[in-house]
């Protein structure tokens, strides 16, 4: 999948790859996708809730090994 903008929280911990993603999509303009890889397994509930709470779509969440792959679509 072809994204806009990627950014990497691998080692973080909620509530911060929520906080650098929120930061990221002010920057970018509706209808781009960010991409969020993470290694947080709380992440995977959070980008729900958070995606719920803004607005914002999440067109994909996967697992990649320890790597967790969160796709948002700025509203």
């Amino acid at each position: 999948m072809q994204t806009d903008k990627e950014i990497d929280t691998r080692g973080l911990n909620c509530p911060l790859p929520i906080l650098k993603a929120k930061k990221a999509l002010t920057d970018m303009q509706s209808g781009q996708l960010l991409k969020v890889v993470s290694t947080d397994a709380g992440s995977v509930r959070d980008f729900q809730a958070f995606a719920k709470q803004t607005g914002n779509e999440l067109v994909d969440q996967q697992t990649a090994g320890t790597d967790y792959i969160h796709v948002l679509r700025r509203r």
